[in-house]
């Protein structure tokens, strides 16, 4: 990880951790590296979700962007899949997005896109890094001549809905679905696919005011649209996050079916269809080992990754994996977009219910998700724990205990002097018991 850029981009409390003047920083040094300094051409896409600080971000970002030479098509708000598609569609030199995803107003974040509509690697970002911090500007400034203009980006939300629909099947009305959108950048998105869409739809949660941004709405706070689906008969509902890069559904008797689940569903569809790339999902150290579990009876191999969409994805396409993603909710299917699109998930699960002419819960039943546990602990070294003998002495014999029927798994925390402790097993009193006993061990030896 580097000093500015987390696993998602540059994060932090607009206009207190994350000021004006570090975006417009970020527009100049960002802009620069993306375009191989060679801005004759260029062209920058930028959009933001719903929050109140997006748009004094926005204007600073581009300002950095244009002092550097670089044209840039403003799309305003609209989903982080949605600017990765653009960028693709239209070839333009890369992409930048304002957006915390499924954070709190407060929020917010610059995430950066190549040319290819993936995010950056670690060592764009490095490149990005040693400029912000170098002790001369050097990059260009040029005067009247040779300074970017801002483009008007005319069909961008258009073309976008075109490629979901494009996906679609002809649904004959046949499903009765509730999308919540968490008053962010899907509320722009969805009405117009909806619209394209032959089936019966409401819109939850599609009133953004800048501060209501998944506030106890969306994919990480899905209680409201679980009542709902049960209430009013729905087969099925959704719920995507701020940026509308994951998503959530819930089956007709309002249970959760995540990104866990999610993966087997639409990775055995694939299979069944003689289309799952390498028989292979790839998923993150976080999934559920009732996933595992499923995907061994199905015949399905499966790949683990560090937690981060973006390395799945990497993994992806290295190998030519077709899907993978995160329990959270962020999949990632290769054959149809390059990033995470919690919208087209949604479609891709409405495909699969309305060809098999199964309901949700069915196709999502064969996942028995084990009772999971996580405990954050404050330690002296937060990489220690590997060399703690005493430590790796009792995960040895609480593996053993468990006998292949769960799991322990440590992991540091990515910014901050924190051991996560994760324990699943086939019940909720061994679950407790075995976190106990670690729990214990870590704050005696490493606190």
């Amino acid at each position: 990880m580097t000093k500015y850029f987390g696993t998602d981009g540059v994060r932090g409390v607009a206009n207190v951790s994350l000021k004006p003047e570090m975006a417009f920083k970020l527009g100049r040094c960002g802009g620069f590296v993306l375009t191989n300094g060679s801005t004759e051409y260029a062209k920058v896409v930028v959009a933001r979700d719903t929050r109140a600080s997006g748009e004094m971000l926005v204007s600073s970002l581009i300002s950095g962007l244009l002092s550097v030479g670089v044209d840039v098509e403003n799309v305003g708000v609209i989903t982080t899949p949605a600017l990765s598609f653009l960028i693709k569609k239209f070839d333009l030199s890369a992409g930048i997005m304002i957006s915390a995803s499924h954070n709190p107003a407060q929020d917010n974040g610059i995430k950066f896109f190549g040319t290819d509509g993936n995010k950056l690697s670690d060592q764009m970002e490095d490149k990005i890094e040693k400029l912000i911090d170098a002790k001369e500007d050097d990059l260009p400034r040029p005067s009247a001549k040779g300074l970017g203009k801002i483009i008007s980006f005319p069909g961008a939300l258009e073309s976008y809905v075109s490629f979901l629909h494009g996906y679609a099947k002809d649904y004959n009305k046949s499903l009765n679905i509730m999308l919540d959108t968490a008053n962010g950048a899907g509320s722009k998105v969805a009405p117009s696919l909806f619209e394209t869409l032959n089936l019966n739809y409401e819109i939850m949660s599609d009133h953004p005011d800048g501060i209501n941004i998944n506030d106890k709405v969306g994919s990480t706070h899905p209680e409201k649209l679980i009542e709902t689906v049960k209430t009013q008969g729905f087969d099925a509902g959704f719920a995507i996050d701020g940026d509308g890069d994951r998503c959530i559904a819930v089956d007709e008797f309002g249970n959760i079916v995540d990104g866990d689940k999610i993966m087997y569903i639409i990775s055995s569809y694939f299979k069944s269809k003689g289309e799952l790339a390498g028989n292979t999902v790839v998923t993150t150290v976080m999934s559920n080992i009732g996933l595992y579990k499923a995907l061994d009876k199905a015949g399905i191999d499966y790949q683990v990754t560090a937690v981060g969409d973006r390395y799945v994805s990497e993994n992806m396409f290295k190998n030519g994996f077709v899907i993978g993603g995160e329990q959270s909710g962020h999949i990632i299917l290769r054959n149809y977009h390059n990033t995470g699109d919690g919208l087209l998930t949604m479609i891709v699960l409405l495909n699969i219910m309305f060809d098999e002419g199964k309901t949700l819960s069915e196709l999502a039943s064969p996942v028995k998700t084990y009772p999971q546990k996580l405990v954050n602990i404050k330690v002296q070294d937060k990489n220690s724990w590997e060399n703690c003998s005493v430590l790796q002495d009792k995960i040895k014999e609480i593996e053993k205990k468990m006998a292949g029927d769960g799991r322990v798994l440590i992991r540091p925390s990515g910014t901050e002097n924190l051991l996560r402790v994760m324990v699943e097993a086939s019940t909720d009193e061994l679950v407790n018991n075995y976190v106990d006993e670690l729990v214990k061990i870590v704050e005696q030896e490493l606190s």
